[in-house]
């Protein structure tokens, strides 16, 4: 994302920029939302727990922060594009073969390597499109929407096959074949690194300046509350025999939101600036609770913004290499994600209600929205 708000889209970034949209369609997606409306037909078919399913969940999280983690290290080498689109054939082969097994330890497996690839891909993708020379805030709208077309496209295609009683196997398998045709058009849009400088194989470990340290812990809250949110939302489906049915579609409206906010709140950003704008989606994606169609809107329409605002702002204000920043941001929202889903299981179990965890899920992004604000203060921003 450039730093300056505000600037359009030439021919060489919007192919790049549709090389990164092909990327997170098939990384996030496919690769990390797919389960979701899969794990009704497998749990019927395979027997799965409610236990079971959610190791398998737990398993993907797991993976997207190991994956977060490695690729910050000083060991990774190379181009950006050639680790790019390793890490979506990584990402293919693994959905592909979740429909050749029925064994949980193998499901766990592969759900691990799927979420480390996830987060592979969206850290290089990230950073081939932010730190081009010719980026704007249009590219950074036409690559994050990928997340949502992802969503789209999986979410269709299961509702599709599962209506004509398609074998669950089918569902990972012709998700898997669409993620392979994907890495085939990114492969083909991003034909080298646009300029990027290749990964260096050494960075100093200076200590983060503390308007950044901010930065991440907000974003991490913000992993930590849009998956309570996203959880609940499934569980509230699952559990209404009226609206079970339901559930791909409600799906195919979360990611129809996600798609084109980016780009609304991209221009909210120039208008209001980075860390404003971010503070009201981060409030806004607190209130995700009055219905589950309301919810999937608030949710669809502000994770994704709050994704290309919270990477964008964290480019802007770092130095040096952009995969290592994008990189403790993305560890910094997966922990978030692994301790949320926990901690709400935890209180629901405790006293038996959705309100407490739905609480905590709001006062947390309450507080990133209070960060990022506090990160616009004069005497933050001169540290």
């Amino acid at each position: 994302m450039s730093a300056t708000p505000g600037r359009g889209i030439n021919s060489n970034s919007f192919r790049l920029a549709l090389g990164g949209l092909g990327a997170l369609a098939a990384g996030l997606g496919i690769g990390r939302f797919v389960y979701t409306p899969i794990l009704p037909v497998m749990v019927q078919a395979l027997g799965l727990t409610t236990a079971e399913a959610g190791l398998i969940a737990s398993a993907n999280f797991l993976g997207y922060l190991a994956g977060a983690i490695a690729a910050r290290s000083r060991h990774i080498r190379g181009s950006r594009r050639t680790w790019l689109l390793i890490a979506l054939a990584v990402n293919g082969v693994a959905i592909v073969a979740m429909g050749a097994t029925t064994a949980l330890t193998h499901h766990l497996m592969l759900r691990f390597v799927g979420g480390a690839a996830s987060a592979f891909i969206l850290i290089f993708a990230s950073a081939l499109v932010l730190d081009s020379p010719t980026a704007g805030d249009g590219a950074s709208s036409v690559h994050f929407a990928g997340v949502g077309f992802g969503i789209i496209i999986s979410a269709a295609t299961v509702a599709l096959l599962f209506y004509f009683g398609v074998s669950w196997r089918w569902l990972w398998f012709v998700n898997g074949a669409t993620c392979i045709l994907l890495l085939a058009a990114v492969a083909n849009l991003i034909l080298d690194d646009h300029g990027a400088p290749a990964l260096r194989v050494s960075e100093s470990h200076h200590r983060l300046p503390l308007k950044l340290r901010l930065l991440v812990a907000a974003y991490g809250l913000f992993g930590f509350g849009y998956v309570i949110t996203a959880t609940f939302l499934v569980a509230i489906v699952r559990r209404s025999q009226a609206i079970a049915p339901l559930e791909p579609w409600i799906w195919i409206v979360f990611g129809v939101c996600a798609m084109p906010s980016v780009a609304l709140w991209n221009h909210l950003s120039s208008q209001w600036g980075i860390l404003n704008t971010f503070a009201v989606a981060a409030s806004l994606i607190g209130t995700a609770v009055a219905g589950v169609l309301l919810a999937a809107i608030l949710l669809g329409g502000t994770f994704m913004g709050l994704t290309a605002l919270g990477l964008g702002a964290a480019y802007n204000l770092s130095t040096g290499e952009p995969r290592r920043i994008i990189a403790l941001m993305t560890a910094a929202f997966g922990t978030g994600q692994i301790v949320g889903p926990a901690l709400a299981g935890l209180m629901v179990d405790k006293l038996g209600s959705f309100t407490a965890p739905t609480l905590a899920a709001a006062t947390s992004l309450v507080i990133a929205a209070i960060l990022a604000l506090c990160i616009r203060a004069r005497k933050i921003n001169a540290l």
